[in-house]
């Protein structure tokens, strides 16, 4: 995921790596590799920079929203920001996970995700030091922004036709269907069908993260009466 503000992303670990409560878990971690089949192309020398550091931009990305994620469960104060950075942690450790397959399995190389980390180091300084109300705001913030470029990575790498074609059938469709950007590399090939899965995953990611940014107040409580409306949508 692109780095902006706090991280990314998307995915993610990938992600990466979120929903209508917990379809994201299926969501990513459907056939990875169903885009591509394994095959004598998929070696080293067919592997382009812009797909190693895509590969390794998504893994590095997701791990910082992991890690800044933990601080929800001792730093935020309301639910509704515990269970967003919970989502966060499950959905893009997995989404990490089925990325760090895919780079195996055409020997991508990919970089120590702990030192890449370091550039979020900054932000995970900021976010560990706040607590309470004030945590939630800022993390929530944050999290809009990063989705927000998670969702333009993604996007990149998917067929837009695709879903504009869908959305100009059905405007209110809620979900278009994704389809990976076509190519004849192998490891291209997978590397656009994982981020196919993790696209729609992320999107409700930013979804939820506008949502709950628009039930905070200024100082970082949540308005009751825009919860009671959340929760109404959602029945």
């Amino acid at each position: 995921m692109k780095a902006s503000g706090l991280l990314v992303f998307a995915c993610v670990a990938a992600l990466g790596v979120g929903c209508n409560g917990r379809r994201t878990d299926n969501a990513i971690a459907n056939n990875a590799n169903g885009g591509a089949t394994a095959d004598t192309a998929g070696t080293a020398g067919s592997i382009s920079s812009g797909d190693k550091n895509f590969v390794n931009d998504q893994l590095s990305g997701g791990m910082a929203e992991v890690q800044i994620a933990q601080l929800t469960k001792d730093h935020a104060a309301s639910p509704e920001v515990k269970e967003f950075g919970q989502m966060m942690i499950d959905d893009h450790t997995k989404a990490g996970t089925e990325l760090k397959q895919v780079a195996a399995q055409y020997n991508v190389d990919t970089v120590d995700e702990s030192k890449e980390f370091d550039k979020h180091k900054d932000a995970m300084d900021r976010l560990s030091k706040l607590r309470g109300g004030e945590f939630d705001k800022e993390y929530v913030k944050a999290m809009v922004d990063d989705h927000q470029n998670a969702v333009d990575s993604l996007e990149s790498r998917v067929d837009s036709t695709a879903s504009l074609k869908d959305k100009i059938t059905d405007k209110d469709a809620k979900d278009t269907q994704v389809i990976p950007e076509k190519t004849d590399n192998a490891v291209a090939a997978s590397v656009n069908q994982w981020a196919a899965q993790a696209l729609p995953v992320v999107r409700h990611h930013l979804d939820e993260a506008r949502a709950l940014n628009d039930t905070l107040d200024r100082n970082g409580r949540v308005n009751e009466t825009a919860r009671n409306d959340k929760v109404r949508r959602a029945k």
